[in-house]
């Protein structure tokens, strides 16, 4: 698959409408929240539903997309996230015009949140399988790290934006109803112009190909991956829950009233998206690093992030630590998940997909809640949890055997087709 292809850009804007849409509702939320008089904890709790049901239904699509095809699972995927921002605006308006009280109008928004959690892994699986049907392994770092950027991109995007788009009459629901619009033209775009995700799948090597990836996660090839993936991204997750707090004490010692941060919050957010961008769109394609360097300095640089955190008081040591956290972050996705698509065969690169697709949600179901009453209980308890957590990551990337060998898994990479054969789209 040539990176520079219409198609390639498609899948680009598939990952990045997704990503910015949710970091657009993230940035509203704790106003919508304190509208309503909702507790925080209470808000978040909706999200970690959302999260668990992203959890549990991402090995279905995973599974769907070998049978049903990428294509038409990445459509699933963004008509739940068009149906979900939907829901949500309309749930916000009701709630922020009296149309219904604050608790039915919270219902209606967690309801409407389930919906992604339901629907939203099935898009960004399905691509991340599209691209490794299509690609050599010598092709796959670098395209599964421009998938990733994508997503950096999109959390610069959605916080950017959404300041402009609270609107006169549907006020703080308008940045919801603005992506879900956006998600729709992403939808018909995909419908239209994205060649077929069908390809004709070649049996593994390994004799593998009837398990269809059932239990996969406790293949010792996919294990290690596994466990570093949900070590790095749930201390990723901790520092973006605990950040807003501690941007907000950090500048109320320096004599910031409440409703002046709201700017230096977002500022923080950007120079951590702006670094995230910097490994994948940068550093990773000049270095040319292997997945296992990839995860080596992912996990060292994010262990040095929330080091910092602990060392560093101030607003701008904050902003400086979630920035070198950030990096660590944009080095270490693209190589758990290039890795793992390398270690299996090509029958099963969707129930791979699935499987670190469904790190997202198990970050966002716990660790955000324990990050957030760590930092109730002592400022440098998260990071703190978060040294350990990452030390204990690096130690993986350097003792465990799957994660210490380099290219190639199965064969050399540069002779090795790719994971499937094209389809009607021919090599493009």
């Amino acid at each position: 698959m040539n990176l520079r292809s219409p198609a390639f850009a498609i899948l680009f804007f598939v990952s990045l409408i997704a990503a910015a849409g949710n970091m657009a509702l993230q940035s509203v939320l704790p106003l919508i929240g304190r509208e309503f008089g909702l507790a925080d904890t209470l808000v978040a709790a909706a999200f970690a539903v959302s999260a668990l049901l992203w959890t549990l239904t991402s090995p279905h699509w995973a599974r769907l997309s070998d049978t049903l095809g990428r294509k038409r699972v990445m459509m699933i995927g963004l008509s739940g996230f068009v149906l979900s921002m939907t829901g949500f605006g309309l749930a916000t308006t009701a709630g922020l015009q009296g149309w219904l009280g604050a608790v039915a109008a919270f219902v209606l928004m967690a309801v409407a949140r389930s919906l992604y959690g339901l629907f939203g892994s099935a898009a960004p699986i399905a691509s991340q399988a599209y691209v490794a049907d299509r690609t050599t392994p010598a092709q796959r770092t670098q395209a599964m790290s421009l998938l990733a950027s994508a997503q950096g991109l999109g959390t610069v995007v959605g916080p950017t934006l959404a300041p402009f788009l609270v609107l006169p009459v549907i006020g703080l629901a308008g940045p919801l109803y603005v992506f879900a619009a956006i998600g729709l033209i992403v939808l018909i775009v995909v419908w239209r112009r994205l060649p077929s995700g069908d390809v004709v799948r070649t049996p593994s090597t390994s004799g593998r190909r009837d398990r269809t990836g059932k239990g996969l996660w406790r293949d010792p090839r996919v294990r290690d991956f596994l466990l570093f993936g949900l070590l790095v991204t749930g201390a990723q997750a901790i520092n973006i829950s605990v950040l807003g707090f501690h941007v907000i004490d950090e500048m109320a010692a320096a004599g910031t009233g409440r409703d002046q941060v709201a700017p230096f919050i977002a500022l923080a957010m950007f120079a951590g998206a702006t670094a995230t961008l910097l490994a994948q769109w940068g550093l990773i394609p000049l270095l040319k690093l292997e997945p296992r360097d990839l995860m080596r300095w992912g996990a060292g640089l994010a262990l040095v992030g929330n080091l910092m955190s602990i060392a560093a008081p101030g607003y701008y040591g904050v902003v400086i630590a979630y920035a070198v956290v950030s990096m660590g972050a944009g080095f270490a996705r693209p190589g758990f998940t290039a890795g793992s698509s390398l270690a299996v065969g090509p029958s099963e690169q969707g129930a791979v997909a699935g499987l670190m697709m469904s790190l997202a949600g198990l970050s966002f179901l716990a660790p955000p809640v324990i990050g957030v009453a760590l930092y109730q209980l002592a400022e440098p308890a998260p990071f703190v949890a978060n040294g350990l957590f990452l030390a204990l990551a690096l130690a993986t990337c350097l003792f465990s055997p799957a994660l210490r060998r380099g290219l190639p898994i199965e064969a050399d990479a540069s002779d090795q087709p790719p994971a499937s054969q094209p389809g009607p789209e021919g090599g493009r």
